[in-house]
Order: structure tokens, then C-alpha cells, then sequence
């Protein structure tokens, strides 16, 4: 396993609950009378479950701010970044992703010590958001900037809600982006939020990359499924199987996320 990735994740094939922060301040879809101090409490329940169902880490995500942007404001950065300080798993790993926003992502990261971050930072995409072009270059110098060099970078390879603009292979720009990019972890995601891959192209994936890297299931992990994408995947970060009805943006439902870990760990692969 690459080598800021194994230094945050101590056993094999770590399972990665996401914990959806709802809207933040300014967006559509925010609920002003419960303010940010609602959004706190309902971070926390969710987190307090998924600590005690046994997950491995937690990915901290502005899942609820839709329509998303390519540039996040300040509000959102400082609202982000006191959710997460008031909520995050002490002595647990955890990380932060901000849809789309992988300068904000990083700056959330440092400023709460995250040991990892999540983001799409190579390619060019055409998406919901518009054009959308990937950053690697200019994040990877800023994590050098603000001395987080422990910080890992998870490269999402194959963005939700976008299609790439050019003819690569996923595996192609996969293998690229480790090279050209130094990722330390590939990430293999469907084409919306709570949709899968399919098993073909995450081993396609695999097989691209240097063994050294880890490559995760990015989205659409189920209970039902995710036994057969582990024996593929270096592991992977879940979010939509475990909410009440399977619903992305849904409170986590206990049953489910038990039921989840509990398949994940019967087949001795996670």
C-alpha cells in the first residue's frame, strides 16, 4: 500500500463510512432555522453510529449542496471547517472531501488535521457543473505550502455526475495520474453519487496501477455486493447503502450500516 495511506489505515482493506455534512450556509437547500449548530447535531448522530457499527475511517462531505460548484466560498470553507472541528472521530482516522472544490478540500484538511482528502485533480471533465478541469499540480504544491505533506491525496478517477473529455481508458488515466500526479490512493467511482462501477472496470483499474498504490471502490458499495468488490479492491469508502431507504441524502440508518460492515468482514477479505 502506498505509503501516507498505510500510515493512516493499519489493517488490510479499510472500510470508509462518508459522513454528509446537510446544506451549508448560502445554498439552496440550507435549513436557516436549524442553523449551523443543527448541522453539527446531525453530523454527530450519524458519526456516533458509524463509530459504533465499526468502520475503519470517515470521509467528512458537503453532500447536501446541490447544485454543486467548481469554487467554494468562504462561508463554506469556514462553515465546513467548524462541522467538522466540532464532530471529528478523535484517535480514528478521517478525512474531508468538498464537491468540487479541491483547494477547499485541502485547506478543510489541514486546518481540522485530517489525515486524508478526497478529489478529482487530473483530467478535464464536461459535467453538471459545466467544464471542469483537474488541479493536481497547483493542490500538491499548496499541501507542500501549508507543511502538510502527511496529508494523503485519494484521486478520483472517474467523477460523478461528469464524463471525461478526451479518449483515455479509466485505467489509462488511472496509471497516468500516479505517475504524473503522485496519488496515493485511485479512487473508481459510477456515474452518480450511490452508483457502482461495476466490478470490470474497477479490475481494469487495478491491474493499471502499481500494486504499491491502493485502488477503492469509490461509490455504489452495498451490502449485498461489496464482499465481491473486495476481492478487487484495496478497500472502500460507502455512503448511500448506509442512509434510511438507501437514499444519498438520508440520515445513516444503524441497521444498515451494521449490515454492511457485517458483510464486508464475514467473507475475511475486509
Amino acid at each position: 500500500m502506498g505509503s501516507r495511506f498505510a500510515r493512516i489505515f493499519d489493517g488490510p482493506k479499510p472500510l470508509i463510512a462518508m459522513v454528509h455534512v446537510p446544506p451549508l450556509p448560502g445554498t439552496p437547500l440550507y435549513d436557516a432555522a436549524a442553523g449551523v449548530g443543527g448541522l453539527v447535531g446531525a453530523v454527530k448522530r450519524d458519526l456516533e453510529i458509524l463509530i459504533d457499527v465499526g468502520f475503519d475511517g470517515f470521509l467528512f462531505c458537503n453532500e447536501g449542496d446541490r447544485p454543486y460548484e467548481l469554487q467554494a466560498g468562504l462561508e463554506s470553507a469556514a462553515a465546513m471547517t467548524r462541522v467538522v472541528t466540532e464532530c471529528k472521530p478523535y484517535g480514528l482516522p478521517f478525512g474531508v472531501d468538498f464537491l468540487w472544490d479541491a483547494r477547499c478540500a485541502l485547506a478543510v484538511a489541514v486546518a481540522t488535521e485530517a489525515g486524508f482528502m478526497r478529489e478529482v485533480l487530473t483530467g478535464a471533465w464536461e459535467s453538471d457543473m459545466g467544464l471542469w478541469q483537474g488541479t493536481a499540480a497547483e493542490v500538491l504544491r499548496e499541501r507542500r505550502r501549508l507543511d502538510a505533506d502527511e496529508l494523503a491525496i485519494f484521486m478520483n478517477i472517474t467523477p460523478e455526475f461528469a464524463s471525461p473529455i478526451g479518449r483515455r481508458s479509466a485505467a489509462q488515466a488511472a496509471s497516468s495520474a500516479v505517475v504524473s500526479s503522485l496519488a496515493d490512493a485511485i479512487l473508481v467511482s459510477g456515474p452518480m453519487a450511490g452508483a457502482e462501477p461495476g466490478r470490470a472496470l474497477l479490475e481494469e483499474v487495478r491491474e493499471a496501477v502499481p500494486a504499491e498504490v491502493p485502488v477503492l471502490l469509490n461509490t455504489g458499495a452495498k451490502a449485498a455486493t461489496i464482499a465481491d468488490y473486495l476481492r478487487v479492491a484495496d478497500g472502500c469508502i460507502v455512503g448511500s447503502d448506509l442512509k434510511v431507504d438507501g437514499y444519498t441524502w438520508n440520515p445513516v440508518d444503524r441497521e444498515r450500516a451494521l449490515r454492511f460492515v457485517d458483510q464486508a468482514r464475514a467473507v475475511g477479505v475486509a
